[in-house]
């Protein structure tokens, strides 16, 4: 007998609701709302999306009122996520049988939508990635031309110089297109981990000796219990979200005075990036994990993603990534992993 298909089978974000709460979401759900599985579940509708009119979404009212159609159109709502942030998303109801006790499901799918309030439309996002790319490309562009029309003119070490930039730069663009993808990945919920034990005390390490070759003042230093346990996360994914918090902090704060700390509590592992930097304003606290947000104070730099898909990472694993910070004090950024690399529901 084929086994029931369950939400977490799904391809698509998806939300289980009974009466005008939810019940049962899936990661891809999560993701969308930018919470995680344990605090979506039992959501009220009303207070999760917002509708342009009553007629638009039959669930705020009454979650049993799906439309009877095969295949129900797609409708516009607005849904609520932490902090107040609001994102457009398209929202399709239908119900199945096959709940826990035999009774009939309503289930809706999402799909986020761009071009609303709080996601940048499609012109912006190819505005700001265009200005990120055109930096590395133009010094890529310039020293091949003067390595190709000077070669034998130049003395070793500046080619190798020239080289190691060339290198640099390179590998700066790889990684705008690397948040790209993520970005499509975490938003439909096909981001796919490839989960294996991960010394999170020797990725560290190896994380801040590379973060060293681009910051060379870089003082930061390690400390991890003995015997710190391994966890199930995907390597890749879990040394890219240690990198940016590292570079974010050599960057924006300091890269002096600065420590990365492991600690163990029960099931989980969290891994803490402290700087001793000017702090992070209160006002804007609750939006560097948004989506494209940049400071206001001075002079906004960078793409605005990396918080963003940090956070979606480190959730993906069935973690959290936070932030506290006390101006003129610094900023600690902490992430916590499962051990068993198990998804939180």
């Amino acid at each position: 007998m084929r086994p029931a298909i369950t939400i977490d089978d799904l391809a698509v974000a998806a939300l289980i609701i009974d009466g005008t709460r939810v019940v049962a979401a899936n990661a891809a759900a999560a993701a969308i709302a930018g919470r995680q599985l344990d605090e979506l579940e039992g959501q009220r509708l009303d207070d999760l999306f917002v509708a342009p009119d009553a007629v638009s979404a039959p669930w705020l009212d009454d979650g049993r009122r799906v439309p009877s159609e095969p295949s129900p159109l797609e409708q516009r709502l607005r849904l609520r996520r932490p902090l107040g942030e609001e994102v457009a998303v398209a929202v399709a109801g239908r119900s199945r049988s096959g709940g826990s006790h035999g009774e009939v499901e309503i289930v809706l799918t999402l799909r986020l939508l761009h071009g609303g309030h709080g996601d940048p439309s499609g012109m912006e996002v190819v505005s700001t990635v265009s200005h990120e790319l055109r930096s590395p490309l133009t010094s890529v562009k310039g020293y091949t031309s003067l390595l190709l029309t000077r070669w034998g003119r130049l003395g070793d070490e500046q080619k190798k110089a020239m080289l190691e930039q060339v290198h640099h730069d390179a590998d700066r663009v790889t990684r705008l297109v690397n948040e790209l993808l993520d970005i499509s990945r975490l938003e439909t919920g096909h981001l796919q981990l490839r989960c294996q034990p991960v010394s999170l005390p020797g990725l560290a390490a190896s994380v801040v000796a590379k973060v060293a070759l681009e910051y060379p003042d870089l003082e930061c230093g390690l400390d991890f219990p003995d015997g710190f346990p391994s966890v199930m996360a995907d390597p890749d994914k879990v040394e890219q979200v240690l990198t940016n918090l590292v570079e974010n902090a050599a960057k924006y704060a300091s890269p002096t005075g600065m420590q990365v700390s492991g600690a163990v509590n029960g099931d989980t592992v969290a891994v803490a990036v402290a700087d001793s930097g000017a702090g992070i304003p209160p006002s804007d606290l609750p939006h560097i994990f948004t989506k494209f947000y940049r400071s206001d104070q001075g002079r906004p730099s960078g793409s605005g993603l990396g918080l963003w898909i940090s956070r979606g990472l480190v959730e993906a694993h069935g973690g959290r990534l936070s932030a506290d910070s006390v101006v003129d004090r610094g900023s600690v950024f902490r992430f916590t992993l499962p051990r068993d690399g198990k998804r939180q529901r």
